[in-house]
């Protein structure tokens, strides 16, 4: 994702609003350490589009799969694991590239 996904931009009332959940289920997101907005400096919780993303992931994973806040922190691991694993294989691939040339 570009580096405008990461900017913060929505307040807690309306990301929740995105997402069709509770502002107090974002907090307990939050509390429990799946998801980390980052804060204004009069300290309230502001969410940017790869923030979104995430809790939609979070959001399918607990609704739709059944899995526990316990299990969607060690797949949302895993996915940030196999991210930088395949930026890995793309820059290597690149480098295979230039050197057979």
């Amino acid at each position: 994702m570009s580096a405008e996904g990461t900017e913060p931009r929505y307040v807690i009332s309306i990301a929740a609003r995105i997402l069709g959940v509770q502002t107090h289920t974002l907090r307990y997101y939050e509390r429990v350490g799946v998801v980390e907005p980052q804060r204004s400096q009069g300290n309230i919780r502001l969410y940017s589009e790869r923030d979104i993303d995430i809790l939609r992931r979070i959001k399918t994973l607990v609704d739709d799969l059944g899995v526990n806040l316990a299990g969607v922190e060690v797949i949302l691991r895993m996915m940030q694991h196999l991210d930088q694993l395949q930026n890995q294989v793309g820059k290597l691939e690149s480098e295979v590239k230039r050197l057979r040339r």
